[in-house]
């Protein structure tokens, strides 16, 4: 069955989801409605899974984890699970380009795939797309707002 929650964070209101054994999804920019499908199912803040990924965040936010350690299931094409698994890769308080992370998932010429396959990231920080910036240095796009990025990069550099 698939549960959601509501979750407060220094960066605004986080919606988590879960379908009973992993955590399926975190989306930012909640505060006007969440993206289309992420509230189906029940309403639980009282998950077991939830729970443990509220803790766990807080712990991130709170400058005390560095690495999550919660099953994590990620729907999307064989490419962009490609993709999110080598977003995992990326050290806390590290970034890599897009070129970068298409020559570590074996298809140096493909950086626009991963910036669109990287965009559609659906646990973002836990799967830490914030870490991907442009090959001169630049905060590029980012779902969840440059704002939210450039709060999430300095997070991590302070700790």
């Amino acid at each position: 069955m698939n549960t959601f929650t509501y979750v407060d964070s220094p960066i605004g209101r986080l919606l988590l989801r879960c379908d009973g054994s992993a955590l399926t999804g975190l989306y930012m920019n909640v505060a006007l409605g969440p993206p289309r499908g992420a509230d189906d199912g029940v309403e639980d803040a009282n998950s077991a899974l939830l729970l443990q990924a509220r803790r766990q965040l807080e712990e991130y936010f709170e400058g005390r984890r560095r690495d999550f350690d919660l099953p994590l299931r990620l729907h999307g094409t064989d490419f962009q699970r490609r993709v999110w698994n080598a977003l995992q890769e990326i050290p806390y308080g590290a970034t890599w380009s897009y070129g970068e992370l298409a020559r570590r998932i074996a298809n140096p010429s493909a950086s626009r795939a991963v910036g669109l396959a990287n965009g559609r990231n659906p646990i973002s920080i836990l799967v830490p797309c914030h870490r991907v910036i442009g090959a001169d240095g630049s905060l590029t796009g980012y779902g969840g707002g440059l704002e939210r990025k450039r709060w999430l990069l300095a997070h991590e550099g302070l700790h």
